[in-house]
């Protein structure tokens, strides 16, 4: 079964809520930390309570891989346990890597990423290089239906450097990239009538929404800046097509919960937040 349609069914079932585990230590509420414990282990632990806590409201977990890259050895192997713990829980894992080479560089990213000890099942890609930067991915769409999004729109103020600058044509350059990769994604369809090859298409910037969902009514979304970066849920619901294809990250909302909840545990903190995000685009969703 291929990863998107996965996903698309994690949706209609458990909601948008992609709860990303950009877990830096000083997110551990004082007192968490066992000190006899590396600062990898006690992520980990930190990690494995919000997947119990949350797993049956959250659509899919986004890990994001320089929170753990950071810390060397120590930080690889929380990233390899926490990526363990989501697939021996049937989580849907996205892994935030942002590759963008090409040639036989991006063929071992693709290995590195799609098999082995920090397998996932989709994984984030730049696609600035062209198009020989995505290509060496796909095998692993036909073989073992393996996912990507690539950044088209995003979230960050620098979006408008570059990404929002027009061509002769009249589009923008993040139309430019849409285009040319749906057009690549249409030869890896599901049978839920999505693509294998996503878009990561930021929340905070509304103004052309309905044009970009319209655009590509076949492309999964994976939709950032909920929560922390600004974006509200009457906002996010543009971005869907019938409150499906796509998934909304919040990090920072989840992880650090329980700073704006006092006396809540923070595992039970990040519940509340995920069942109130959750509730909030699909009420949004309702109402379009």
């Amino acid at each position: 079964m291929l990863q998107m349609d996965r996903l698309y069914e994690s949706v209609a079932e458990k909601g948008h809520v992609c709860v990303g585990l950009d877990t830096d230590f000083s997110y551990l509420p004082e007192g968490f930390a066992d000190p006899a414990l590396t600062a990898g282990e006690n992520i980990v632990r930190f990690n494995k309570a919000l997947i119990d806590a949350t797993k049956d409201v959250a659509g899919c977990y986004k890990v994001q891989i320089a929170y753990y890259e950071s810390l060397g050895l120590d930080g690889m192997r929380a990233y390899k346990s926490t990526l363990d713990y989501l697939h021996e829980n049937q989580q849907i894992v996205i892994a935030d890597i942002k590759r963008g080479d090409i040639a036989k560089t991006a063929e071992l990213y693709a290995k590195a990423h799609f098999e082995g000890d920090f397998e996932a099942d989709l994984i984030t890609l730049a696609p600035y290089m062209g198009l020989d930067s995505i290509t060496p991915y796909t095998p692993y769409m036909e073989k073992a239906g393996k996912g990507v999004f690539v950044l088209c729109r995003t979230s960050n103020g620098g979006a408008k450097d570059f990404e929002y600058e027009k061509l002769a044509d009249g589009r923008h350059v993040y139309d430019l990239v849409g285009d040319k990769i749906t057009q690549l994604g249409s030869a890896y369809m599901g049978e839920h009538g999505y693509s294998s090859v996503g878009l990561v298409i930021g929340g905070t910037h509304i103004e052309e929404a309905a044009e970009i969902r319209a655009r590509y009514k076949n492309t999964f979304f994976l939709i950032p800046g909920y929560g922390a970066q600004g974006g509200k849920a009457e906002d996010i619901a543009q971005y869907l097509t019938d409150a499906n294809g796509g998934v909304v990250n919040s990090s920072r909302a989840i992880l650090l919960a329980y700073k704006k909840q006092p006396g809540t545990a923070f595992d039970e903190a990040a519940y509340n937040e995920c069942v109130n995000m959750k509730g909030a685009i699909a009420d949004a969703c309702a109402k379009l």
